[in-house]
């Protein structure tokens, strides 16, 4: 089965590099009149510009995820130059706050839940306002395997993570019948994000992953737009994991 996105408009929140820019050049080759790709350094989507080369169907627009004004000017955004804003993938990400929950930088986990949990929120409020409420659309919300179980080190991260995959299920039942809402769960990926988490031990890491390797952005990506598509217009409400088989194991593998 091919999937298309033809005549579509995507917006893709943290789309600089890693699974958001994989997941914007699946858009670009599967068909899209136009991808918005945001992120809060513009010198980090110049280089993901180049490397994307969508030529007009492709816009670069910063600003921090979390930002209410940011937010609602980026949806504005790509409504303005390319007439719609059919999909939503809310990908902006962040992970500061590394500790037990007892310990952890109350800064850093501010800033967590607030890129995680606000910010998708925010983009799903601006898109429903400015677009799809009245004339439909897909959200996709990228959230993690880490949202569905407890490890050692991330709390604050899982924490934002389960928030994700609850409000793609609340969203889902508020935005229906007009507007689809699902949601991912990737496990490890090979993206600078979760470098730490395999850097100089992505064997042991594969491992523990029973398909026998860590993700790669096209993995996630291939599922984002799927979901995003037509090709899943029964499918809403879903966190559907994209993770090597990890969240069958008792506990999720290179998060401890």
């Amino acid at each position: 089965m091919e999937v298309r996105v033809d005549d579509k408009v995507a917006l893709v929140t943290g789309a600089s590099r890693g699974i958001g820019e994989a997941t914007a050049a699946l858009f670009l080759a599967s068909g899209a009149r136009g991808v918005v790709i945001t992120s809060r350094k513009p010198e980090n989507l110049e280089g993901a510009v180049q490397r994307l080369d969508g030529g007009d169907r492709l816009m670069a627009h910063a600003g921090s995820a979390d930002s209410e004004g940011d937010v609602n000017a980026a949806v504005a955004a790509a409504i303005e130059r390319y007439g719609a804003c059919d999909i939503l993938i809310n990908n902006a990400g962040t992970n500061p706050g590394v500790g037990a929950l007892s310990q952890v930088d109350l800064g850093a986990l501010d800033k967590t839940w607030s890129v995680n949990q606000r910010g998708p929120l925010l983009y799903a409020r601006a898109a429903w306002n400015q677009w799809m409420g009245s004339h439909g659309g897909s959200i996709v919300n990228v959230a993690s395997i880490a949202g569905l179980m407890p490890s050692g080190a991330l709390g604050a991260y899982n924490i934002s993570k389960a928030a994700v995959i609850y409000m793609t299920r609340q969203l889902a039942l508020e935005m229906a019948p007009r507007v689809r809402v699902n949601g991912v769960a990737p496990a490890v990926v090979r993206t600078r994000l979760a470098k730490a988490l395999w850097e100089d031990r992505e064997a042991e890491v594969a491992a523990a992953h029973p398909l026998g390797r860590i993700g790669e952005p096209d993995d996630i990506a291939n599922a984002i737009v799927f979901l995003a598509s037509d090709a899943a217009s029964w499918i809403t409400g879903v966190t559907l994991p994209v993770d090597g088989g990890a969240s069958q194991a008792s506990a999720a593998p290179g998060l401890g």
